[in-house]
């Protein structure tokens, strides 16, 4: 086999996605090959040997390598401007692996509050459980972040926009308080995609993504992706991928190769709508609130302006008179369909506080900002004016 990720060097990133990381066999098939294999087969011993020391290039074992998922992290790797990629089953295994490969029983982790239901949880109620404890702070606070340090800290971790708030902390200057003290920064991407913020370029250690979102874009596929340095990825990170085994199904993989070569194309659409309908949204009275990262009124606007080149495709909003509003709201919409996914080509709408974010206590889901008129929207690629008139109606009017 041969590949052709260093042809692809200086080329633009939409190039990128479409030829970075291609491996071709003696066929010479156009579209990349779906391995579907769990082992490969040795020459000889000796082979076989050197495989297993690494003194030998190819593949061993499906947990830990294959052809096709290869080419998925070597594409996106280009694509970030990382220097490695690893890919897994899932985004959650993406963040538990960049966190529990960076830290030890006795350190300590600080974490934005406003999370992912599911991060939270790592952060908050697994690490402590092996004897990492961690601290949770105002995101946008510098002061909080710096005050959280102690001697053992060893990790931060945030999302930048926020889910499900588009709350956007400063990367670049929480990369600079974790690098003063020793720590490894890890960002959650999903939100913003690789298209619009590229946090390893902010200072940022480690980038997570849940594959299952943008990347796939179509609800087909679970998958995840941790990138950074190839010292981290191909060495505590690596180990604790193989060892512990959340190996990426190489259909999965497959499914996602080909959606990133229309990633850019479906990514600017989907800003395009969402900036169309944010705006048609902060016109409407009975919606108290609207948060859109295009919006010049958000609260971190010059933030976002410093490090993101685009907007989300996600749209937060206020409907006053709490659940039952929301839900006789929700229940009305004929086009956009209620779902806990997002960045699919549909159009998807959520309940944060009964969904992704319930297990928390009202207390808690205040403190992130998740109220009970809380809405979570993802922009898909239908026409702007459908979903508005979609909205319309489903607000009265």
């Amino acid at each position: 086999m041969t590949i052709e990720a260093a042809s692809t060097a200086g080329l633009h990133p939409e190039t990128r996605l479409v030829h970075a990381g291609t491996l071709r066999s003696q066929f010479g098939e156009t579209s990349e090959a779906l391995f579907l294999t769990q082992g490969h087969v040795y020459d000889s011993a000796e082979q076989c040997e050197a495989r297993f020391l690494n003194k030998d290039p190819g593949f061993q074992y499906g947990r830990f390598s294959n052809p096709t998922v290869s080419m998925l992290e070597q594409r996106m790797a280009a694509f970030e401007g990382a220097e490695s990629c690893r890919a897994t089953a899932t985004g959650m295994a993406a963040v538990t692996a960049a966190l529990m490969s960076q830290v030890r029983a006795g350190d300590h982790v600080v974490a934005a509050r406003a999370l992912f239901g599911s991060c939270r949880y790592i952060i908050e109620d697994l690490l402590p459980r092996y004897g990492v404890a961690s601290t949770l702070v105002d995101g946008t606070d510098l002061a909080a972040w710096r005050a959280a340090v102690q001697p053992n800290t060893k990790a931060f971790f945030l999302e930048s926009p926020a889910n499900p708030t588009l709350e956007v902390i400063d990367i670049a200057a929480v990369s600079g308080l974790a690098k003063a003290v020793g720590a490894k920064l890890v960002v959650d991407n999903v939100f913003a995609t690789p298209l619009f913020q590229r946090p390893l370029e902010l200072g940022a250690d480690l980038v997570v993504y849940s594959a299952t979102k943008h990347i796939d874009g179509q609800g087909r596929c679970l998958g995840g992706l941790v990138l950074g340095s190839k010292e981290l990825i191909e060495g505590e990170i690596q180990i604790f991928l193989r060892q512990t085994g959340p190996a990426l199904s190489p259909f999965n993989a497959w499914v996602m190769l080909k959606a990133l070569e229309t990633l850019p194309l479906r990514i600017r659409q989907q800003a395009q709508n969402a900036t169309a309908v944010a705006k048609w949204l902060k016109g409407r009275k009975e919606l108290p609130h609207v948060a859109f990262i295009g919006d010049p009124e958000h609260p971190q606007a010059k933030i976002i302006a410093k490090q993101m080149s685009g907007p989300s495709t996600l749209i937060a909003f206020e409907v006053a008179g709490g659940k039952d509003a929301a839900f006789r709201f929700l229940n009305k919409l004929r086009l956009i369909r209620i779902s806990n996914n997002l960045g699919d080509a549909k159009s998807l709408i959520v309940h944060p506080a009964t969904t992704t974010h319930q297990r928390f206590t009202p207390e808690v889901r205040a403190s992130m900002g998740v109220s009970d008129g809380l809405i979570r929207l993802s922009i898909g690629l239908e026409h702007a004016d459908d979903l508005i008139a979609d909205l319309q109606q489903a607000l009265g009017g």
